[in-house]
Protein backbone atom coordinates (compact mmCIF):
# COMPACT_ATOMS: atom_id res chain seq x y z
CA UNK A 1 0.00 0.00 0.00
CA UNK A 2 2.81 2.55 0.88
CA UNK A 3 4.58 2.35 -3.19
CA UNK A 4 0.47 2.89 -4.17
CA UNK A 5 0.20 5.71 -2.06
CA UNK A 6 4.01 7.25 -3.17
CA UNK A 7 1.99 8.14 -6.30
CA UNK A 8 0.06 10.80 -4.08
CA UNK A 9 3.48 13.00 -5.02
CA UNK A 10 2.37 12.41 -9.05
CA UNK A 11 -1.26 13.63 -8.93
CA UNK A 12 -1.06 15.95 -5.88
CA UNK A 13 2.73 17.49 -5.51
CA UNK A 14 3.27 20.68 -3.37
CA UNK A 15 6.17 21.45 -5.85
CA UNK A 16 7.34 20.22 -9.11
CA UNK A 17 10.55 20.83 -10.61
CA UNK A 18 10.81 20.97 -14.36
CA UNK A 19 14.24 19.97 -15.36
CA UNK A 20 15.30 20.78 -19.15
CA UNK A 21 12.50 23.95 -18.77
CA UNK A 22 13.30 26.00 -22.17
CA UNK A 23 12.85 29.02 -23.28
CA UNK A 24 11.88 28.52 -26.72
CA UNK A 25 8.46 28.07 -27.60
CA UNK A 26 7.37 24.54 -29.26
CA UNK A 27 9.99 22.82 -27.36
CA UNK A 28 8.75 20.25 -24.98
CA UNK A 29 10.70 21.98 -21.94
CA UNK A 30 8.68 24.85 -22.97
CA UNK A 31 5.64 23.44 -23.64
CA UNK A 32 5.80 21.84 -20.22
CA UNK A 33 6.27 24.66 -18.44
CA UNK A 34 3.76 26.67 -20.03
CA UNK A 35 1.35 24.11 -19.59
CA UNK A 36 1.89 24.38 -15.97
CA UNK A 37 1.66 27.85 -15.65
CA UNK A 38 -1.28 28.48 -17.94
CA UNK A 39 -3.63 25.72 -16.57
CA UNK A 40 -3.36 27.31 -12.58
CA UNK A 41 -1.22 24.92 -10.75
CA UNK A 42 -1.38 26.10 -7.45
CA UNK A 43 2.14 24.63 -6.03
CA UNK A 44 5.88 25.69 -6.50
CA UNK A 45 7.20 25.62 -9.83
CA UNK A 46 11.00 25.46 -9.90
CA UNK A 47 12.13 25.73 -13.98
CA UNK A 48 15.74 24.09 -13.88
CA UNK A 49 17.91 25.19 -17.03
CA UNK A 50 22.01 25.85 -16.28
CA UNK A 51 22.02 28.35 -19.30
CA UNK A 52 18.70 30.67 -18.11
CA UNK A 53 18.11 32.80 -15.67
CA UNK A 54 14.19 33.43 -15.80
CA UNK A 55 11.69 31.71 -17.98
CA UNK A 56 7.95 32.38 -18.49
CA UNK A 57 8.52 34.87 -15.31
CA UNK A 58 9.74 32.17 -13.10
CA UNK A 59 13.05 32.06 -11.72
CA UNK A 60 14.97 29.59 -13.40
CA UNK A 61 17.39 27.71 -11.22
CA UNK A 62 20.94 25.97 -13.02
CA UNK A 63 20.72 22.90 -11.19
CA UNK A 64 18.36 21.14 -8.76
CA UNK A 65 20.58 21.50 -6.36
CA UNK A 66 19.65 25.49 -6.26
CA UNK A 67 16.42 24.68 -5.26
CA UNK A 68 15.22 25.85 -2.21
CA UNK A 69 13.55 23.33 -0.01
CA UNK A 70 12.24 20.13 -1.51
CA UNK A 71 10.90 18.77 -4.39
CA UNK A 72 7.93 16.59 -4.77
CA UNK A 73 7.98 16.07 -8.33
CA UNK A 74 10.16 15.94 -10.94
CA UNK A 75 9.47 16.20 -14.63
CA UNK A 76 12.14 15.62 -16.61
CA UNK A 77 13.32 16.60 -20.36
CA UNK A 78 16.57 15.91 -21.40
CA UNK A 79 18.53 13.16 -23.11
CA UNK A 80 18.34 10.05 -22.11
CA UNK A 81 22.34 10.24 -21.12
CA UNK A 82 21.73 12.69 -18.78
CA UNK A 83 18.41 11.64 -16.43
CA UNK A 84 20.74 9.53 -14.65
CA UNK A 85 22.64 12.50 -13.11
CA UNK A 86 18.89 14.10 -12.93
CA UNK A 87 17.63 11.17 -10.86
CA UNK A 88 20.38 11.65 -8.20
CA UNK A 89 19.68 15.05 -7.95
CA UNK A 90 15.98 14.39 -7.37
CA UNK A 91 17.02 12.29 -4.86
CA UNK A 92 18.80 14.76 -2.65
CA UNK A 93 15.10 17.25 -3.03
CA UNK A 94 13.76 14.50 -1.60
CA UNK A 95 10.96 14.47 -5.02
CA UNK A 96 9.14 11.32 -4.17
CA UNK A 97 7.96 10.77 -7.78
CA UNK A 98 9.69 11.33 -11.34
CA UNK A 99 7.85 11.73 -14.54
CA UNK A 100 11.09 10.97 -16.95
CA UNK A 101 9.30 12.40 -20.58
CA UNK A 102 13.03 11.36 -22.50
CA UNK A 103 12.86 8.99 -25.01
CA UNK A 104 15.89 6.67 -25.72
CA UNK A 105 15.20 4.02 -23.39
CA UNK A 106 13.96 0.24 -24.15
CA UNK A 107 12.08 1.40 -26.24
CA UNK A 108 15.11 1.56 -28.17
CA UNK A 109 16.75 -1.51 -26.70
CA UNK A 110 18.33 0.67 -24.22
CA UNK A 111 16.90 -1.98 -21.53
CA UNK A 112 20.26 -1.63 -19.34
CA UNK A 113 19.61 2.05 -18.78
CA UNK A 114 15.69 2.32 -18.11
CA UNK A 115 16.75 -0.63 -15.10
CA UNK A 116 19.53 1.25 -14.36
CA UNK A 117 16.79 4.23 -14.08
CA UNK A 118 14.66 2.67 -11.77
CA UNK A 119 17.48 0.97 -9.65
CA UNK A 120 18.19 4.39 -8.61
CA UNK A 121 15.02 6.10 -8.17
CA UNK A 122 14.49 3.45 -5.97
CA UNK A 123 17.13 3.55 -3.94
CA UNK A 124 16.01 7.54 -3.16
CA UNK A 125 12.76 6.46 -2.41
CA UNK A 126 11.12 7.66 -5.89
CA UNK A 127 8.44 6.16 -7.98
CA UNK A 128 8.78 6.42 -11.83
CA UNK A 129 6.38 7.14 -14.52
CA UNK A 130 8.00 6.80 -18.16
CA UNK A 131 10.23 7.06 -19.76
CA UNK A 132 8.97 8.16 -22.73
CA UNK A 133 5.91 9.95 -21.84
CA UNK A 134 3.99 13.23 -22.46
CA UNK A 135 3.28 13.73 -18.92
CA UNK A 136 0.63 13.44 -16.50
CA UNK A 137 -2.65 15.89 -15.93
CA UNK A 138 -4.82 16.10 -13.21
CA UNK A 139 -7.52 18.51 -13.20
CA UNK A 140 -8.05 18.82 -9.58
CA UNK A 141 -5.01 20.17 -8.88
CA UNK A 142 -5.31 22.06 -11.67
CA UNK A 143 -1.95 20.72 -12.98
CA UNK A 144 -1.11 20.15 -16.58
CA UNK A 145 2.25 18.69 -16.86
CA UNK A 146 2.13 17.50 -20.10
CA UNK A 147 3.28 18.57 -23.98
CA UNK A 148 -0.15 18.23 -25.02
CA UNK A 149 -3.08 21.07 -25.11
CA UNK A 150 -3.47 23.12 -22.42
CA UNK A 151 -7.63 23.38 -21.79
CA UNK A 152 -8.08 19.99 -20.54
CA UNK A 153 -12.02 20.24 -19.01
CA UNK A 154 -12.12 19.36 -15.32
CA UNK A 155 -14.80 16.01 -15.19
CA UNK A 156 -14.50 12.44 -13.63
CA UNK A 157 -12.92 10.12 -16.39
CA UNK A 158 -9.30 9.33 -16.03
CA UNK A 159 -7.21 8.30 -19.11
CA UNK A 160 -4.27 6.37 -19.25
CA UNK A 161 -2.67 6.12 -22.41
CA UNK A 162 0.56 3.49 -23.30
CA UNK A 163 0.42 5.94 -26.68
CA UNK A 164 2.14 9.27 -26.08
CA UNK A 165 1.12 10.62 -30.21
CA UNK A 166 -2.23 9.01 -29.70
CA UNK A 167 -2.80 10.02 -25.85
CA UNK A 168 -1.87 13.80 -27.21
CA UNK A 169 -4.66 13.80 -29.87
CA UNK A 170 -7.48 12.27 -27.10
CA UNK A 171 -6.11 15.25 -25.00
CA UNK A 172 -7.93 17.90 -27.71
CA UNK A 173 -10.54 15.46 -29.02
CA UNK A 174 -12.04 15.46 -25.69
CA UNK A 175 -11.66 18.99 -25.39
CA UNK A 176 -13.76 19.60 -28.79
CA UNK A 177 -16.10 16.52 -27.34
CA UNK A 178 -16.86 18.56 -23.85
CA UNK A 179 -15.53 15.48 -22.00
CA UNK A 180 -14.58 16.22 -18.57
CA UNK A 181 -11.61 14.24 -17.45
CA UNK A 182 -10.13 13.84 -13.75
CA UNK A 183 -6.78 12.73 -14.90
CA UNK A 184 -4.67 12.10 -17.95
CA UNK A 185 -1.53 9.88 -17.32
CA UNK A 186 1.05 8.83 -19.86
CA UNK A 187 2.48 5.61 -18.93
CA UNK A 188 4.87 4.96 -21.84
CA UNK A 189 7.72 2.18 -21.02
CA UNK A 190 6.10 1.25 -17.58
CA UNK A 191 9.41 1.07 -16.30
CA UNK A 192 8.22 1.44 -12.71
CA UNK A 193 4.63 2.76 -12.54
CA UNK A 194 2.15 0.49 -14.39
CA UNK A 195 -1.64 -0.11 -15.11
CA UNK A 196 -1.98 -2.13 -11.67
CA UNK A 197 -0.48 0.84 -9.87
CA UNK A 198 -2.40 3.06 -11.60
CA UNK A 199 -5.83 1.56 -11.29
CA UNK A 200 -5.13 1.16 -6.89
CA UNK A 201 -4.75 5.09 -6.79
CA UNK A 202 -7.40 5.72 -8.92
CA UNK A 203 -10.14 3.69 -7.16
CA UNK A 204 -9.42 5.48 -3.81
CA UNK A 205 -9.53 8.79 -5.68
CA UNK A 206 -12.92 10.46 -4.61
CA UNK A 207 -12.51 12.71 -8.28
CA UNK A 208 -12.48 9.60 -10.56
CA UNK A 209 -15.88 8.06 -11.36
CA UNK A 210 -14.47 5.68 -14.21
CA UNK A 211 -11.12 4.20 -15.48
CA UNK A 212 -10.22 4.74 -18.92
CA UNK A 213 -6.85 2.47 -20.42
CA UNK A 214 -5.50 2.69 -23.48
CA UNK A 215 -3.35 -0.68 -23.60
CA UNK A 216 -0.76 -2.26 -25.64
CA UNK A 217 0.62 -4.82 -23.24
CA UNK A 218 0.99 -5.53 -19.53
CA UNK A 219 4.03 -6.75 -17.73
CA UNK A 220 2.76 -8.14 -14.51
CA UNK A 221 0.10 -10.11 -15.75
CA UNK A 222 -1.05 -11.81 -12.49
CA UNK A 223 -0.76 -8.51 -9.99
CA UNK A 224 -2.76 -6.62 -12.77
CA UNK A 225 -5.26 -9.79 -12.71
CA UNK A 226 -5.35 -9.67 -8.93
CA UNK A 227 -5.95 -5.49 -8.88
CA UNK A 228 -8.13 -5.28 -11.85
CA UNK A 229 -10.42 -8.00 -9.61
CA UNK A 230 -10.38 -5.27 -6.37
CA UNK A 231 -11.09 -2.54 -8.11
CA UNK A 232 -13.89 -2.66 -10.79
CA UNK A 233 -16.45 -3.42 -8.28
CA UNK A 234 -15.68 -0.18 -7.16
CA UNK A 235 -15.14 1.59 -9.99
CA UNK A 236 -15.45 0.38 -13.87
CA UNK A 237 -12.50 -0.08 -15.34
CA UNK A 238 -12.49 0.22 -19.51
CA UNK A 239 -10.28 -0.70 -21.10
CA UNK A 240 -9.05 -0.21 -25.37
CA UNK A 241 -6.74 -2.89 -25.77
CA UNK A 242 -4.72 -2.75 -29.22
CA UNK A 243 -3.24 -5.39 -30.93
CA UNK A 244 -6.10 -7.67 -31.75
CA UNK A 245 -4.52 -8.81 -35.00
CA UNK A 246 -1.22 -10.80 -35.38
CA UNK A 247 0.09 -7.32 -37.21
CA UNK A 248 -1.38 -5.47 -34.26
CA UNK A 249 0.37 -6.71 -32.04
CA UNK A 250 3.82 -6.97 -33.86
CA UNK A 251 3.22 -2.81 -34.14
CA UNK A 252 2.62 -2.77 -29.99
CA UNK A 253 5.30 -4.97 -29.24
CA UNK A 254 7.79 -2.59 -31.46
CA UNK A 255 6.01 0.92 -29.99
CA UNK A 256 6.45 0.55 -26.88
CA UNK A 257 8.91 -2.30 -26.27
CA UNK A 258 6.08 -4.48 -24.04
CA UNK A 259 4.80 -7.90 -25.51
CA UNK A 260 1.30 -7.44 -26.57
CA UNK A 261 0.89 -11.27 -26.09
CA UNK A 262 -2.51 -13.48 -27.09
CA UNK A 263 -5.18 -11.21 -27.50
CA UNK A 264 -7.45 -13.89 -26.35
CA UNK A 265 -6.11 -14.08 -23.26
CA UNK A 266 -6.49 -10.76 -22.83
CA UNK A 267 -9.90 -11.23 -23.72
CA UNK A 268 -10.74 -13.87 -20.82
CA UNK A 269 -9.07 -12.02 -18.42
CA UNK A 270 -11.25 -8.55 -18.85
CA UNK A 271 -14.25 -11.02 -18.29
CA UNK A 272 -12.90 -12.96 -15.39
CA UNK A 273 -11.57 -9.59 -13.59
CA UNK A 274 -14.99 -7.61 -14.61
CA UNK A 275 -13.13 -4.95 -17.24
CA UNK A 276 -14.97 -3.58 -19.98
CA UNK A 277 -13.66 -3.78 -23.52
CA UNK A 278 -13.99 -1.33 -25.83
CA UNK A 279 -13.52 -1.81 -29.75
CA UNK A 280 -13.19 1.94 -31.04
CA UNK A 281 -12.07 5.07 -29.37
CA UNK A 282 -15.39 6.45 -29.86
CA UNK A 283 -17.31 3.37 -28.13
CA UNK A 284 -14.58 3.43 -24.98
CA UNK A 285 -15.40 7.24 -24.80
CA UNK A 286 -19.04 7.12 -24.53
CA UNK A 287 -19.07 4.62 -22.46
CA UNK A 288 -16.90 6.25 -19.79
CA UNK A 289 -18.76 9.18 -20.25
CA UNK A 290 -22.25 7.36 -19.70
CA UNK A 291 -20.25 5.98 -16.13
CA UNK A 292 -19.29 9.68 -15.29
CA UNK A 293 -22.93 10.00 -14.90
CA UNK A 294 -22.79 8.18 -11.92
CA UNK A 295 -26.06 6.39 -12.33
CA UNK A 296 -25.72 2.72 -10.93
CA UNK A 297 -27.79 -0.24 -13.17
CA UNK A 298 -29.18 -2.38 -10.79
CA UNK A 299 -30.63 -4.72 -13.31
CA UNK A 300 -31.19 -5.28 -17.49
CA UNK A 301 -34.66 -4.60 -17.75
CA UNK A 302 -34.50 -1.27 -20.46
CA UNK A 303 -37.07 0.33 -22.21
CA UNK A 304 -36.88 2.01 -25.16
CA UNK A 305 -38.83 5.59 -25.54
CA UNK A 306 -39.04 7.36 -29.10
CA UNK A 307 -40.65 9.86 -31.54
CA UNK A 308 -39.71 7.76 -34.57
CA UNK A 309 -40.29 4.36 -35.60
CA UNK A 310 -37.10 3.64 -37.67
CA UNK A 311 -34.84 5.16 -34.59
CA UNK A 312 -37.46 2.58 -32.60
CA UNK A 313 -36.18 -0.49 -34.68
CA UNK A 314 -32.66 0.42 -35.15
CA UNK A 315 -32.42 0.44 -31.58
CA UNK A 316 -33.95 -3.00 -31.23
CA UNK A 317 -31.33 -4.35 -33.61
CA UNK A 318 -28.44 -2.66 -31.57
CA UNK A 319 -30.15 -3.91 -27.78
CA UNK A 320 -30.54 -7.17 -29.42
CA UNK A 321 -26.95 -7.15 -30.69
CA UNK A 322 -25.68 -6.28 -27.29
CA UNK A 323 -27.50 -8.90 -25.29
CA UNK A 324 -29.11 -6.04 -24.05
CA UNK A 325 -33.03 -7.04 -22.29
CA UNK A 326 -36.12 -5.02 -23.51
CA UNK A 327 -38.43 -5.49 -20.88
CA UNK A 328 -42.03 -6.31 -21.92
CA UNK A 329 -43.87 -3.75 -20.62
CA UNK A 330 -46.47 -4.85 -17.05
CA UNK A 331 -50.18 -3.42 -18.24
CA UNK A 332 -49.90 -1.10 -15.88
CA UNK A 333 -46.94 1.13 -17.77
CA UNK A 334 -48.53 0.71 -21.34
CA UNK A 335 -51.55 2.26 -20.02
CA UNK A 336 -49.52 5.10 -18.44
CA UNK A 337 -47.64 5.39 -22.09
CA UNK A 338 -51.09 5.35 -23.87
CA UNK A 339 -51.58 8.58 -22.04
CA UNK A 340 -49.14 10.22 -23.70
CA UNK A 341 -49.51 9.46 -27.38
CA UNK A 342 -52.24 9.34 -29.83
CA UNK A 343 -54.33 6.24 -30.65
CA UNK A 344 -51.40 5.14 -33.56
CA UNK A 345 -49.14 5.38 -30.88
CA UNK A 346 -47.19 1.95 -29.31
CA UNK A 347 -46.99 1.54 -25.80
CA UNK A 348 -44.43 -1.39 -26.42
CA UNK A 349 -41.38 -1.68 -26.32
CA UNK A 350 -40.02 0.75 -28.08
CA UNK A 351 -42.48 2.97 -27.09
CA UNK A 352 -43.70 5.35 -29.73
CA UNK A 353 -44.55 8.06 -28.98
CA UNK A 354 -44.88 9.12 -32.55
CA UNK A 355 -44.13 12.24 -34.14
CA UNK A 356 -46.24 14.33 -32.99
CA UNK A 357 -44.95 14.29 -29.11
CA UNK A 358 -43.43 17.29 -27.49
CA UNK A 359 -42.28 18.09 -24.21
CA UNK A 360 -45.17 17.07 -22.12
CA UNK A 361 -45.77 13.88 -23.77
CA UNK A 362 -41.37 13.06 -23.63
CA UNK A 363 -41.31 14.16 -20.01
CA UNK A 364 -44.05 12.29 -18.58
CA UNK A 365 -43.34 9.07 -20.77
CA UNK A 366 -39.24 9.16 -19.58
CA UNK A 367 -40.97 9.58 -15.87
CA UNK A 368 -43.40 7.03 -16.39
CA UNK A 369 -40.70 4.46 -17.19
CA UNK A 370 -37.93 5.52 -14.77
CA UNK A 371 -40.19 5.34 -11.40
CA UNK A 372 -41.90 2.01 -12.47
CA UNK A 373 -40.21 -0.44 -10.36
CA UNK A 374 -40.19 -3.08 -13.12
CA UNK A 375 -37.45 -0.90 -15.53
CA UNK A 376 -33.76 -0.81 -14.62
CA UNK A 377 -32.65 1.51 -17.63
CA UNK A 378 -34.03 3.78 -20.28
CA UNK A 379 -33.29 5.20 -24.08
CA UNK A 380 -34.42 7.76 -25.04
CA UNK A 381 -34.69 8.76 -28.54
CA UNK A 382 -35.42 12.32 -30.03
CA UNK A 383 -35.83 12.83 -33.93
CA UNK A 384 -35.48 16.44 -34.53
CA UNK A 385 -39.30 17.65 -36.37
CA UNK A 386 -40.14 21.25 -37.06
CA UNK A 387 -42.71 21.33 -34.32
CA UNK A 388 -40.79 20.92 -31.18
CA UNK A 389 -37.49 22.18 -29.85
CA UNK A 390 -34.82 20.05 -29.19
CA UNK A 391 -33.76 21.94 -26.42
CA UNK A 392 -36.99 21.76 -25.09
CA UNK A 393 -37.15 17.48 -24.99
CA UNK A 394 -33.64 17.84 -23.17
CA UNK A 395 -35.00 19.75 -20.58
CA UNK A 396 -38.01 17.98 -20.53
CA UNK A 397 -35.72 14.18 -20.34
CA UNK A 398 -33.87 16.53 -17.17
CA UNK A 399 -36.83 16.83 -14.67
CA UNK A 400 -38.24 13.70 -15.95
CA UNK A 401 -34.73 11.97 -14.51
CA UNK A 402 -34.94 14.03 -11.29
CA UNK A 403 -34.68 12.15 -8.15
CA UNK A 404 -33.47 8.91 -9.31
CA UNK A 405 -30.38 7.39 -10.15
CA UNK A 406 -31.48 4.75 -12.57
CA UNK A 407 -29.04 5.19 -15.83
CA UNK A 408 -30.47 7.06 -18.72
CA UNK A 409 -29.11 7.63 -22.36
CA UNK A 410 -30.53 10.17 -24.90
CA UNK A 411 -30.15 10.21 -28.66
CA UNK A 412 -30.70 13.41 -30.23
CA UNK A 413 -30.83 13.11 -33.84
CA UNK A 414 -30.94 16.32 -36.23
CA UNK A 415 -28.93 19.59 -36.55
CA UNK A 416 -27.45 22.17 -34.78
CA UNK A 417 -30.53 23.00 -32.48
CA UNK A 418 -29.50 18.87 -31.23
CA UNK A 419 -25.99 19.23 -30.93
CA UNK A 420 -26.90 22.25 -28.41
CA UNK A 421 -29.41 19.70 -26.87
CA UNK A 422 -26.85 16.80 -26.66
CA UNK A 423 -24.34 19.69 -24.95
CA UNK A 424 -26.97 20.55 -22.52
CA UNK A 425 -27.69 16.95 -21.40
CA UNK A 426 -23.94 16.38 -21.29
CA UNK A 427 -22.68 19.41 -19.05
CA UNK A 428 -26.09 18.00 -16.37
CA UNK A 429 -24.76 14.71 -16.56
CA UNK A 430 -27.30 12.82 -18.71
CA UNK A 431 -25.15 10.72 -21.70
CA UNK A 432 -26.22 12.21 -24.75
CA UNK A 433 -25.29 10.66 -27.97
CA UNK A 434 -26.04 11.20 -32.13
CA UNK A 435 -27.23 7.72 -32.99
CA UNK A 436 -29.51 4.97 -31.69
CA UNK A 437 -26.99 2.14 -31.69
CA UNK A 438 -24.24 4.71 -29.63
CA UNK A 439 -26.96 5.43 -27.11
CA UNK A 440 -27.89 1.48 -26.86
CA UNK A 441 -24.24 0.90 -26.58
CA UNK A 442 -23.40 2.93 -22.95
CA UNK A 443 -26.41 1.41 -21.64
CA UNK A 444 -25.34 -2.02 -22.72
CA UNK A 445 -21.91 -1.35 -21.07
CA UNK A 446 -23.09 -0.24 -17.92
CA UNK A 447 -25.39 -3.85 -17.60
CA UNK A 448 -22.64 -5.62 -18.55
CA UNK A 449 -20.58 -4.06 -15.82
CA UNK A 450 -23.53 -4.36 -13.56
CA UNK A 451 -23.20 -8.21 -14.36
CA UNK A 452 -19.86 -9.19 -14.45
CA UNK A 453 -18.92 -7.81 -11.24
CA UNK A 454 -21.76 -8.27 -8.87
CA UNK A 455 -20.54 -11.69 -8.26
CA UNK A 456 -16.76 -10.41 -7.56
Amino acid sequence: MESVRALDALFRPSSIAVIGASRTPGKIGHEILKNLVEYGYRGRIYPVNPKADEILGLRCYHSVSEIPGTVDLGVVSIPARYVLDAIDDLGEKGARAVAVISSGFSEVGERELEEELVRRAHERGMRVLGPNIFGVVYTPARMNATFGPTKVLPGSIAFVTQSGALGIALMGWTITERIGLSAVVSVGNKSDIEDSDLLLWLSEDEDTDVILVYMEGVKEGRRFMEVARRVTPRKPVIVLKAGRSARGSMAASSHTGSLAGMDAVYESVFRQTGILRAYSVEQAFDWARAFASRRVPRGTRTVIVTNGGGAGVLATDAAELSGLDLLDPPEDLKETFRSYMPPFGSPKNPVDLTGQAAEPEFEGAVRAALEHESVDNVIVLYCETAVTDPEGIARAVLRAAEGTDKPIAVMLMGGERSERAADLLNSRGIPAFPTPERAVGAVAAMVEWWKRTKNL
